[in-house]
């Protein structure tokens, strides 16, 4: 999740030249935002939804970022990449190009979100709908692709309730700190984690940067990572500078309150050791639960936001568990 609030970034003077704030950031970082992925849009009777696309064109796996004029019929796998509350589909991009090149890969902005058009109400059947959607518009061939969802904080519930809703579409599914409650847990006691006020706009690129930071509050001693998301979260239009975001989805977005995830699918949770959601009680509860269906681990250094924190041993988790599920099929 994202709010957006004074912050003061780790040994970093921020300006209105992205490249000149991430100068400093790794080499492998740069590498992976070089590549540009396909830019494309889905016209949708709720709103149209953006989404972007890593094409492998020697790639026997596709994550779902496939071009709709390709011969698909020896494309066999799928990556989704689904992002959290408030986030956008650039968050991916130092990632999604270190994952296995056997893949193409595809990241949607979620209804609400990044680019995609804003609606009146949110829930995860509509979150779902417009990935199928997406999905469809790309002619993935069904019959010989396997297509994978990987989510992180929402974007891992809406991973999970598809896994579980469409138990013959998806073949794997990969859940990044989203926490995961017990049916007896009280949510009229649970505390809403939404903006404090309603979107304003600020008058320069600069001012409405430096109002960026995460949720729950967490350091994160990648500045230059937090640089490349906040660029791609604002936009300029008539009375300022302003948040992608729609502020109704806080308020509306109908949640999986006990909701009961069931994977037919090889399944992988991977939780942030120092993660302000993921209490004891609750990665007990997962464990437990979930022992049957779906393996745990526990990347110790990061906290909520794992792609940020540890986008390496992220990107080895998922790469080595994507490998073993096709092994075994």
């Amino acid at each position: 999740m994202v709010f957006y609030y004074p912050l003061e970034y780790n040994l970093m003077e921020i300006t209105d030249s992205l490249a000149t704030d991430i100068k400093d950031a790794p080499d492998w970082f740069h590498s992976a935002i070089s590549q540009s992925p396909r830019k494309e849009n889905l016209n949708h009777p709720l709103g149209n939804v953006a989404y972007q696309v890593w094409d492998r064109k020697d790639a026997q796996d596709i994550i779902i970022l496939i071009h709709g004029t390709w011969d698909r019929k020896d494309a066999q796998d799928i990556i989704i990449l689904i992002h959290g509350t408030g986030a956008h589909k650039q968050w991916w991009d130092p990632i999604a190009p270190l994952l296995c090149n056997k893949f193409s890969i595809i990241a949607p902005d979620l209804p609400g979100m990044g680019e995609s058009d804003h609606r009146n109400a949110y829930n995860f059947e509509d979150f779902s709908d417009a990935l199928i959607a997406i999905i469809h518009q790309e002619k993935i061939v069904h019959g010989n692709q396997k297509v994978y969802l990987v989510g992180h904080s929402l974007g891992g519930h809406v991973a999970g309730f598809m896994a579980s809703e469409f138990q013959d579409l998806f073949h794997g599914v990969v859940m990044i700190d989203s926490p995961i409650r017990p049916p007896t847990y009280d949510y009229d006691k649970h505390q809403s984690t939404g903006p404090l006020r309603r979107i304003k706009y600020y008058p320069d690129k600069v001012s409405i940067i430096e109002r960026f930071r995460l949720m729950p509050p967490q350091n994160c001693d990648n500045g230059w990572y937090l640089r490349y998301i906040a660029e791609h979260s604002i936009l300029n239009v008539e009375e300022g500078w302003r948040w992608r975001f729609d502020d109704k989805l806080f308020a509306t977005l109908r949640r999986l309150h006990n909701y009961e995830f069931k994977f037919k699918c090889p399944a992988l949770f991977i939780a942030g050791g120092k993660s302000l959601l993921l209490e004891s009680k609750i990665m007990k509860y997962i464990k437990e639960a979930f022992k049957d269906s779906m393996t745990v681990e526990v990347i110790e250094d990061a906290a909520h936001h794992v792609p940020l924190d540890s986008p390496l041993e992220l990107i080895s988790y998922i790469n080595n568990y994507l490998e073993a599920w096709i092994e075994k099929e």
